[in-house]
């Protein structure tokens, strides 16, 4: 099939890779070069990259709105564009230029966590297990016909990250799936439910604050749900902490902890919460870069019955 794909992040490569080994890929759509860095280099997306080593036409539109991009897409003449975290709006009068449209590759199971952030809401919501689809795009957000699914599991201790990375990966053969399907005429295409459909709305700074009262899993999955970016945090000393992850390392049985109050151990670090305390992995102090939480603690002059503040003080 001759397909344009289109995507910008890490986890879209994997996907990337294995079309161009099994389709024809005429064009690679990205976005632009973005600073990156203490020095604010212009840096090319990770896709950009991919596709200049495979030898791959690209194109970084800042829009796709306009004559312009309308004529950039027509002149690729292209069966299908494959999008895998792309992060440009299609506008309607471009979803009908390829034959087979736009199909996209979605991490959760439509109409469920339509949005931005479907794998980060439900490492939020203690979910363990979400899924991988292939659909369509339409008008609206994320509700086209799904084309194929694929059920995934998500970590107890799994980062947001890291089960992206991961997914990307284990996405790419069904996206593949997907698109010689449409080839050979065998794609079936089944309407979402849009009445069953939930939100996924990109993490904010102000809501990846940690409260310390909420029972242990709950404080789990919020700190797993918010890292890498924008990351959870939690205020020690007047300083934002930012809790990049969990490590899975149980208290010892006799030790109990107020919400919010940390024991130091020489392997471990430990947060009380609203039941049981709770193991940090992964800790940045504001300026520094992210520690093991005792290598952290070692170096954070914590004093005596240090303590994360009440998010309400």
């Amino acid at each position: 099939m001759r397909i344009v794909f289109a995507g910008t992040p890490d986890i879209a490569v994997p996907c990337l890779r294995l079309l161009a080994a099994e389709h024809e890929v005429v064009a690679v759509l990205t976005r632009p070069d973005a600073p990156t860095g203490r020095g604010r280099k212009l840096t090319p997306s990770p896709v950009r990259a991919a596709a200049e080593e495979l030898g791959l036409p690209v194109h970084t539109p800042r829009s796709l709105r306009g004559e312009e991009a309308e004529a950039l897409v027509r002149s690729f003449a292209a069966d299908a564009v494959a999008v895998v975290a792309y992060g440009l709006l299609v506008p309607e009068n471009l979803l009908s230029v390829p034959t087979h449209g736009w199909i996209n590759l979605h991490f959760s199971e439509l109409p469920k966590w339509r949005g931005a952030a479907p794998v980060q809401r439900a490492v939020l919501a203690g979910e363990r297990e979400i899924a991988l689809t292939a659909f369509k795009i339409e008008v609206g957000m994320d509700d086209g016909d799904v084309i194929a699914t694929q059920p995934a599991m998500l970590g107890e201790f799994e980062t947001s990250g890291e089960a992206l990375a991961r997914l990307g990966v284990e996405g790419a053969p069904l996206l593949s799936r997907a698109l010689h399907s449409l080839a050979d005429g065998s794609a079936t295409f089944t309407p979402q439910d849009h009445a069953a459909a939930t939100r996924a709305a990109k993490l904010s700074v102000e809501e990846a604050r940690v409260s310390f009262a909420a029972p242990y899993e709950r404080v789990r999955a919020h700190i797993l749900a918010f890292a890498p970016n924008p990351g959870a945090w939690a205020v020690l000393g007047g300083e934002r902490i930012k809790l990049l992850s969990v490590a899975d390392k149980p208290a010892p049985a006799d030790v109990a902890l107020a919400p919010g109050e940390l024991l130091v151990t020489k392997k471990a670090v430990f947060v009380g919460t609203a039941d049981q305390p709770l193991a940090l992995g992964i800790v940045a102090a504001p300026g520094k870069k992210p520690l093991a939480a005792p290598d952290w603690a070692r170096g954070a002059r914590l004093g005596e019955a240090p303590r994360f503040e009440d998010e309400t003080a």
